[in-house]
């Protein structure tokens, strides 16, 4: 079960994916006591974080604090978090203790609890780009924002790797994808917005 809580910062989304008295969360930028709604008595395994701008990654630290758990990500994304003028905070965020973090690269599984997370790292919005599938629902972050595409002119953006991003979501198998601002769509939809911009791209 996916339950999605929208943050007051640009309307980012955080989501708690749970399976029986297990869950994650993914992304973090709502307040803790709202997470902790709906947390409620499960055990969280984990925080994962699908990119670096402070409207995804704000309360990382205190989710963890708070729940015990690690946060997974991009092992790019210290640049991000460490750098108010790259996770455009202006001036507000900045984040110095990393000893929560778990770094991830490349592709892989992760075994939180009794869910398994694969992983994939991406690129195009930013260079801590990352995307998380399990149960056939996919967290790309702000790689994808609905039918539009993340912006490419922040810290890190790239027209080459956004192209790359989305020639891999064509070859991933899931069933919804969840962005990081906005409402879900499924795989059919998904599809064929990745092939519309991948068009334009190519121009």
């Amino acid at each position: 079960m996916t339950e999605r809580i929208v943050s007051e910062f640009i309307e980012s989304n955080v989501f708690v994916v749970s399976k029986g008295n297990e869950c994650v969360i993914v992304d973090a930028a709502a307040n803790l006591s709202e997470v902790k709604k709906v947390v409620g008595e499960k055990k969280v395994f984990g925080v994962l974080l699908t990119h670096g701008h402070y409207d995804h990654s704000l309360y990382a630290n205190e989710y963890a604090k708070e729940f015990g758990t690690k946060i997974f990500a991009s092992e790019a994304i210290v640049e991000y978090l460490q750098n108010p003028d790259y996770n455009y905070s202006e001036g507000q965020f900045k984040l110095n203790d990393f000893s929560n973090f778990q770094f991830l690269n490349g592709e892989g599984t992760l075994n939180l609890g009794g869910m398994k997370v694969d992983f994939c790292q991406l690129g195009g919005h930013s260079k801590s780009d990352i995307c998380f599938l399990f149960d056939g629902e996919i967290f790309v972050g702000d790689v994808l924002i609905g039918r539009d595409i993340g912006r490419l002119d922040l810290h890190g953006g790239s027209k080459k790797e956004m192209k790359n991003s989305l020639e891999k979501f064509l070859k991933m198998d899931y069933q919804i994808m969840h962005s990081g601002h906005g409402e879900d769509n499924s795989k059919e939809v998904q599809d064929k917005v990745v092939k519309l911009w991948l068009r334009f791209l190519s121009r």
